[in-house]
């Protein structure tokens, strides 16, 4: 799987797990260079605390584009560190 936001690869795994619809990419298959950490968090009261990132390509920044489980209950517990993208951003095969 590949996610993908203004023409550039942000994230590539065949090792990517699918939760509620949503394809969660390995840490170290996606590139940091593109995030920056953002202030926002949300609640998932199976999953636990989201943390959201912002993806900044060549200027453009999409807002809590990508976000990921830093410390998720164990119900998701394989999905620790693993980010996942809506806004915008195409997860293709």
């Amino acid at each position: 799987m590949k996610a993908i936001w203004n023409n550039v690869k942000l994230a590539e795994s065949d090792r990517t797990i699918v939760v509620e619809g949503n394809y969660y990419f390995p840490p170290d298959s996606v590139r940091k260079q593109y995030f920056t950490e953002s202030a926002t968090h949300t609640t998932c009261p199976w999953k636990g605390v989201a943390s959201y990132l912002d993806i900044v390509v060549e200027g453009q920044t999409n807002a809590d584009a990508a976000w990921y489980y830093p410390e998720p209950k164990e119900a998701t517990s394989e999905i620790k560190n693993y980010v996942a993208f809506w806004k915008g951003v195409e997860v293709v095969s």
